[in-house]
């Protein structure tokens, strides 16, 4: 025999005959314009002593800050990654010979003025030994689309209610809830939107300087779900 168990069962959300009740889902895509870039530089430098490296890679380091920030508000944020200076070993010999070293830094520009980033992007990829990878499009995390995006998912959850109402020759009562798809299983994931990656990977100085890159923005996909449960007048089937 299987002893009783006195845990209590979780109420079902069902109406009654006096308060039916309509579980709905409201969803929303928007596709809207993108308010930063981001782009990913990497400078490099390579010297047969470690001294001669690192000064190589400060040098063309500095060049590139100066040269971003020369674009003043364009550009939201600057930003130092990694770091690396590494001995190459000689393949043949005895011992460990060191045969060169290599040197990098990897810096990301955050751009809000996209007429500045084709500009910016070439001038860059001109440098020597510098690679540019990006840009990557996307959204503010407060962006007013999301909110625009979660209002236009609740609109759409009131509106399909109404229609199931109408349907049954009634009308909707009050709102029971409304929540966030996942909500009450774990906190919701929302990713932020981003474009495809685009790059370009230059090495080297020209004599003069390139023209600009012409960059389209990448429009960005914003998308919102909200599950709505409402009671309505009972109807007269």
């Amino acid at each position: 025999m299987t002893a009783p168990t006195d845990t209590p069962r979780p109420a079902v959300p069902y109406g009654t005959p006096d308060a039916p009740r309509i579980a709905v889902r409201g969803e929303a895509r928007l596709e809207v314009d993108p308010e930063i870039a981001r782009i990913g530089i990497t400078v490099a430098a390579r010297g047969r002593d470690r001294r001669s490296a690192l000064d190589d890679l400060t040098r063309r380091n500095a060049t590139v800050l100066d040269l971003v920030k020369t674009y003043g508000d364009a550009v939201e944020r600057l930003e130092t990654g990694a770091f690396s200076i590494t001995p190459e070993l000689t393949k043949h010999g005895r011992g460990e010979r060191v045969r060169t070293y290599h040197g990098s830094v990897r810096v990301t520009a955050e751009l809000t003025d996209f007429t500045a980033l084709g500009e910016l992007t070439t001038r860059l990829a001109d440098l020597d030994l510098t690679h540019v990878d990006g840009p990557w499009w996307a959204l503010r995390p407060d962006s007013p689309a999301h909110r625009d995006a979660r209002k236009k998912a609740v609109h759409e959850a009131v509106q399909r209610a109404r229609e199931y109402a109408d349907a049954l020759g009634t009308t909707l009562a009050a709102l029971v809830e409304i929540a966030d798809i996942g909500a009450e299983d774990a906190p919701p994931a929302y990713p932020q939107a981003t474009g495809r990656m685009r790059s370009a990977a230059f090495a080297g100085a020209a004599e003069d300087t390139p023209a600009p890159l012409d960059l389209e923005p990448q429009r960005q996909h914003v998308h919102a779900q909200v599950n709505a449960r409402f009671t309505m007048v009972p109807p007269r089937l």
